[in-house]
């Protein structure tokens, strides 16, 4: 074993005209989100506390797209997802249609831990929630400004928006006149942008766990499910790595990505960055996304193939870097 290791994502696809301010605020937060899971690790905590320890702080802040801060639905509601997967015995937990739980990554781990399901979507999700007592708001204290804004934009262009990082002014340019190269399931779609977080870890004992949240797709159709809580898809963990993704839902979902890592680890016997490389360029046919990965050995590894994916990643030996491009 090579030591902890641990990365954490905002999301793949990131607006080159992002301003300044946006990029310093989500460096700030990634950071103060990795200094989060280091504390924890150097405190001998599990891998699997530690990657819903750090993705309740990513939901909690309105910057990046999950719990507060999700991207609205058509009708102007918040409908989020999470999953996360204890690489130690592979068991995991993931929820749907999530509307009213504050932190819907820790709602996934009771899934895990406290029923005999795996997965559990909306009203049934919400009814378990209260069972076990997590704290509960009202839906409006997931919506922003921001949000209202670009699904007015999403609405007025007739089109689904990835997400609302880009700031609604001087978006003429992403209006409905615009052919774009970007297509979902062969559909134009009109901005691309990060759209989900989640965190990747290796603990002290070689343990690798994974967790990834999401509110989806700005305008997205009521009851549409993406990659995130799809455990295989959008999160896996098992004896020889943690991986979290972000991107086209649609794409990760089609190339089984998270679990692609893994396989071609185990049965290609290739090292963590070979592996993350081989999926990114051989799994997504025109899709676009990112991911980030860890194994056993302590190494850590990301991919993407569009223009720049929020991350950051620090080891045990001293190593941290957060970056954007």
């Amino acid at each position: 074993m090579g030591g902890w290791a641990i990365a954490v994502h905002g999301g793949a696809g990131v607006d080159p005209n992002l301003p300044a301010e946006r990029q310093e605020e989500a460096t700030q937060l990634l950071t103060r989100c990795l200094n989060i899971g280091i504390s924890a690790l150097r405190s001998s905590l599990p891998a699997i506390d530690v990657v819903e320890l750090v993705v309740r702080e990513l939901e909690s802040d309105p910057l990046f797209n999950s719990g507060r801060g999700s991207a609205l639905t058509a009708n102007g509601t918040v409908e989020m997802e999470a999953s996360i997967m204890d690489g130690n015995g592979r068991r995991c937990g993931a929820v749907s249609g999530i509307s009213t739980v504050k932190n819907p990554i820790s709602l996934a781990r009771l899934v895990m831990d406290k029923s005999p399901h795996s997965y559990l979507g909306f009203s049934g999700a919400e009814e378990f929630a209260k069972q076990q007592g997590v704290e509960m708001v009202d839906n409006e204290y997931f919506i922003t400004e921001d949000n209202v804004g670009m699904l007015k934009l999403a609405k007025e262009a007739n089109t689904i928006l990835f997400d609302y990082r880009i700031p609604v002014t001087g978006l003429d340019s992403c209006a409905s006149s615009v052919e774009s190269p970007i297509r979902m399931n062969g559909l134009p779609i009109s901005v691309y942008a990060p759209e989900t977080v989640g965190c990747v870890v290796v603990d002290g004992q070689g343990r690798c766990a994974a967790a990834t949240s999401t509110g989806g797709l700005m305008n997205k159709m009521t009851g549409r499910i993406g990659d995130s809580p799809l455990i295989g898809a959008g999160t896996y963990a098992g004896e020889v790595c943690g991986v979290s993704c972000t991107g086209e839902g649609e794409a990760i979902i089609r190339g089984t990505l998270a679990r692609d890592v893994a396989a071609v680890m185990e049965y290609k016997e290739l090292g963590l960055q070979e592996a993350v490389d081989f999926v990114i360029k051989k799994r997504l046919d025109k899709g676009f996304a990112g991911l980030i990965a860890v194994s056993n050995k302590g190494e850590v590894a990301y991919g993407f193939n569009c223009n720049g994916m929020f991350r950051g990643c620090a080891t045990e030996d001293g190593f941290m870097d957060v970056g954007i491009w």
